[in-house]
């Protein structure tokens, strides 16, 4: 047995944990999307999915990124490949960390703080010797302090030098992007404050900023919206535009704008053009970044109802809209059943007979949810007036 590997089992079993343990569970979903979206690393998320959840989707890898303690905040593979990992409880929310579960690369490489290669039958875990995987930490380029890790898993390809290498330029590449995040910070003379909107399913928008939650009124949440879906700031007339049509409210913009600096700060809702300053975090951003990544999976446990259904300001019916429109279409090209049957069982889906259709199409006859399906479909066709022997 390889010393590193010796050594890891040596505090496994001080730790008192026994061969069958399993990985517990760190979050509840809601507590999780909170967390992870206030976390450093979800920055450079995109950045490690296109250089490394790629990778894993051409083959039978998942790609996972954990905090500092070993807590994963995303998994990403292919369906098939997420579903065998989360057999062993290699998902998100879950806790990886030595002490947790044992020898394990994600939880080894923070336990000795550099990239680490376990073996299938080299795991602690008798639950995870059939896999093998690869970690390195990822590094606060300031502190030096380590912010979490990446990690693939997988079959036996895992345990090849190439893999070791790559997880090792993953985490170097994201180092190099946070580091430059941090000096667009400065240059810009960015405060480091951070803003959280929620407006899911939601008729008007929460704010978590400073430590404060704060409900916003209607218009409000609509401005919010607005300049978060636009970074790059809006000028008077196109903000007026999106927030009320085309005729002239510029007089009244200039008054929501100036209660709504008064309630999140001067500094915060900044003019000329009209923009928000501090980093933004948003719920329905993060479902179009999961959408953009193929994350559909992740998408649609995001997706708690439509972008502000009750707002009328053309620019907010647009982005909701765009939004229904990308995970729609996500979900009717998937082959993933499951899938599917999530999208069919949301708000916004459950009377889409383009999905149930999809459904029946991908679902065994023998499952014990296809009587089921054939009846929506059957009265979603009634209801819409289309023959029974049609499509």
């Amino acid at each position: 047995m390889r010393g590193l590997v010796a050594d890891s089992w040596g505090r496994s079993i001080a730790a008192g944990l026994d061969s069958d343990v399993a990985a517990p569970f760190a979050f509840q979903a809601d507590e999780l999307a909170a967390y992870r979206a206030e976390h450093p690393l979800s920055a450079v998320f995109p950045l490690l999915y296109d250089v490394l959840g790629r990778a894993a989707e051409d083959s039978d890898y998942v790609m996972a990124v954990g905090d500092s303690d070993g807590r994963l905040l995303w998994v990403c593979g292919r369906p098939e490949a997420v579903r065998a990992a989360d057999s062993i409880h290699f998902s998100e929310g879950a806790w990886w960390a030595e002490r947790q579960v044992g020898t394990n690369a994600l939880g080894t490489s923070l336990e000795v703080s550099g990239p680490v290669q376990i073996r299938s039958a080299e795991h602690f875990t008798l639950l995870v010797q059939p896999w093998s995987c690869a970690a390195a930490p990822i590094y606060d380029p300031e502190t030096q302090r380590v912010l979490g890790v990446v990690d693939i898993t997988g079959n036996a390809d895992a345990s090849s030098p190439q893999s070791l290498a790559l997880v090792r330029a993953a985490a170097r590449m994201a180092e190099a992007e946070l580091g430059r995040l941090m000096t667009l910070r400065k240059v810009r003379g960015d405060s480091g404050r951070r803003m959280r909107i929620s407006a899911l399913a939601r008729p008007d928008a929460e704010v978590r900023i400073d430590g404060r939650d704060l409900r916003l009124s209607r218009r409000h949440s609509d401005i919010v919206v607005l300049l978060a879906e636009h970074p790059e700031g809006l000028t008077a007339d196109e903000l007026s535009d999106a927030l009320y049509g085309e005729e002239d409210h510029r007089s009244s913009l200039r008054g929501e704008v100036t209660r709504l600096r008064a309630l999140l700060g001067a500094d915060v809702v900044r003019s000329r053009p009209y923009r928000l300053h501090p980093d933004i975090s948003a719920d329905w951003l993060e479902l179009a970044d999961d959408l953009d990544s193929h994350l559909l999976s992740s998408a649609l446990r995001r997706y708690a109802g439509p972008l502000l259904p009750q707002s009328e300001a053309p620019g907010v019916t647009a982005a909701r809209n765009r939004l229904e429109h990308q995970i729609r279409d996500a979900v009717l090209q998937t082959y993933d059943v499951d899938l599917v049957a999530a999208w069919t069982r949301s708000y916004t889906g459950v009377n889409d007979l383009a999905a149930w259709e999809r459904q029946l199409m991908l679902m065994s006859p023998a499952s014990p949810l296809w009587p089921a399906a054939q009846s929506e479909v059957r009265r979603l066709r009634s209801d819409y007036g289309l023959d029974q022997a049609e499509g």
